[in-house]
C-alpha cells in the first residue's frame, strides 16, 4: 500500500444521504477508514431519495431576499402558493423567524448569495470527480433547466437574476416564444423565463446515490444500519452509541439533514437548525412531456421527467419533523400540474420529505466550535442534493487538513454562537 492510500485515521459518519455518502466517499479515497451509521438503507425515504434531482449551480439566490416579507402574507393566504404553515409549530418557529427577517435586508441577503455561488460554483466538477468513478448510464441529462413566470412575479425575478449577473452566473432570458419552443406541450401560463443550459438533473436520485454508496462498500467502506442516539468522548475520541451498542474513532461528521440537531444539541451547541417540509406526486408514463425540469416560480413548484414518470415536487412548509402529511399540500402539486400540462392521469407515490435548512440559508460545513474531532455538513435546504460533491469534498479536505482555497468561515456554526 502506498503513502498515499495508507489507511490515516477511523471516521464515523451519522447520515447515508448525499451529504453523508459524498462526504464517505472523499474520505476513503484519501485514506481513511470510514464508518457509515444510518437508521434506514441509503437511499431509502430521505430527501435524497425525493427531491427534484436538480444540480442547481446557478441557485446563489435564497429565501431571504429582501422583498420576500412582503410576499409571505399573499403566500400564505393563496391555496395554490409556495408557502404554507402547520399552525401546532409556529410557537415552535419564532425564534427560527426571528433570525430569518434579521436576515432579509439587502447586505445579509448578498452575503449568502456571495458564500452560496463560491461552493455552487464548483458543485458540478466536484460530482464529476465521483461520477467518473460509476455506471451513470441514462441517469444523468444535461439538457439545462427552465424557469419560467408571470408578470405578476417579475420584480422578484428581476432581483434575482441582477444578482446572479452580478456574481456572474451565465443566465439565459427567454421570452413566450422561446419558452414554447423550448417545451411546446406546456399550456401558456407564462409571460417570461430563464434558461439554464449547462444545468442537469438526475434521472433517478436514488439510483444515483446507491451507486455512489456501492462504490464507497467497494473500496472498503462499512455501513451499519443503527440508529445513533448518543455522543460522548474517550480522550477527545467521539463515542457514538446506538441503543446497545458503542463506537470510537478518531473524527465525526454528523450529517444526517433535518435530524442532525438532536445531536449537536447532545453536543451542547445551540444551532438554529429546522425543516422545509417538501412534497412530491408521480404521474406514471408522462415523462416524455416535457425535454428538461421545468419549474414554475410563482408557486415555487417543479416538473422533472424521471424514470418513475414525471416527477412533481414543490412547496415549503413549515411543520416539523413529526406533523403528519399535508393532503391540500399534494393536492396543490397535482393542481399546479395539471395547470400546466393536459392529460395528465391519477397521480401515484405521494411523499413527504425534510429539507434541512438555517435562518441566514447558509449551510453549516466545518467542525464543531466545541470539539475538534467533529464535523458538520448539514442545513444545505434546497440545495443538498446540488451540493453533495463539493460538500463531501470539503470536508474531506478539512480532515485531511488540507486547503481548500475558499473562504470557509461564513459556513462556520460559531455564527450562532
Amino acid at each position: 500500500m502506498s503513502e498515499d492510500t495508507k489507511i490515516k485515521s477511523s471516521v464515523g459518519v451519522i447520515g447515508a444521504g448525499i451529504q453523508g455518502i459524498c462526504i464517505s466517499l472523499n474520505l476513503i479515497k484519501k485514506g481513511f477508514n470510514v464508518t457509515i451509521f444510518d437508521k434506514e438503507d441509503p437511499g431509502k425515504v430521505s430527501a435524497s431519495y425525493g427531491n427534484a434531482g436538480h444540480f442547481s449551480p446557478y441557485a446563489s439566490v435564497s429565501l431571504n431576499r429582501t422583498d420576500i416579507l412582503t410576499d409571505v402574507p399573499s403566500m400564505l393566504l393563496s391555496s395554490r402558493g409556495p408557502l404554507a404553515l402547520k399552525w401546532n409549530y409556529v410557537p415552535k418557529m419564532i425564534p427560527w423567524f426571528a433570525r430569518f427577517i434579521m436576515n432579509c435586508g439587502k447586505e445579509k441577503m448578498m452575503h449568502t448569495a456571495k458564500y452560496m455561488h463560491q461552493i455552487l460554483d464548483q458543485s458540478l466538477p466536484a460530482f464529476d470527480e465521483l461520477f467518473d468513478e460509476i455506471d451513470l448510464e441514462g441517469l444523468v441529462e444535461n439538457n439545462g433547466i427552465l424557469y419560467v413566470w408571470t408578470n405578476k412575479s417579475a420584480k422578484s425575478r428581476e432581483l434575482e437574476i441582477k444578482i446572479r449577473d452580478e456574481l456572474g452566473v451565465k443566465q439565459q432570458l427567454v421570452n413566450a416564444k422561446e419558452i414554447h419552443d423550448l417545451e411546446p406541450n406546456i399550456k401558456p401560463f407564462y409571460d417570461n423565463g430563464v434558461f439554464y443550459d449547462y444545468a442537469r438533473h438526475a434521472r433517478n436520485p436514488k439510483k444515483i446515490l446507491v451507486k455512489l454508496f456501492e462504490n464507497f462498500v467497494k473500496k472498503g467502506g462499512k455501513f451499519l444500519k443503527l440508529n445513533i442516539e448518543n455522543i460522548d468522548f474517550d480522550e477527545n475520541k467521539p463515542v457514538l452509541r446506538s441503543e446497545t451498542q458503542r463506537f470510537i474513532f478518531d473524527k465525526l461528521v454528523i450529517a444526517c439533514g433535518a435530524f442532525s440537531k438532536k445531536l449537536t444539541d447532545k453536543l451542547h451547541e445551540s444551532i438554529p437548525l429546522d425543516t422545509e417540509r417538501g412534497y412530491h406526486v408521480h404521474f406514471k408514463d408522462c415523462e416524455n412531456l416535457i425535454s428538461r425540469p421545468i419549474v414554475h416560480a410563482d408557486r415555487g413548484f417543479a416538473m422533472t421527467p424521471m424514470d418513475q414518470g414525471l416527477r412533481v415536487v414543490g412547496t415549503v412548509e413549515f411543520g416539523g419533523l413529526k406533523n403528519p402529511l399535508s393532503k391540500p399540500r399534494i393536492k396543490n402539486l397535482i393542481l399546479n400540474a395539471k395547470d400546466m400540462l393536459d392529460g395528465l392521469p391519477e397521480h401515484k407515490d405521494e411523499w413527504l420529505g425534510f429539507r434541512p435548512s438555517l435562518p441566514d440559508f447558509l449551510p453549516v460545513i466545518g467542525p464543531s466550535k466545541n470539539y475538534e474531532n467533529v464535523f458538520y455538513s448539514f442545513g444545505h435546504h434546497h440545495l443538498g442534493w446540488t451540493l453533495g460533491a463539493i460538500s463531501g469534498k470539503i470536508i474531506s479536505k478539512m480532515i485531511d487538513k488540507e486547503n481548500t482555497n475558499l473562504d470557509l468561515q461564513p459556513y462556520s456554526s460559531i455564527r450562532f454562537s
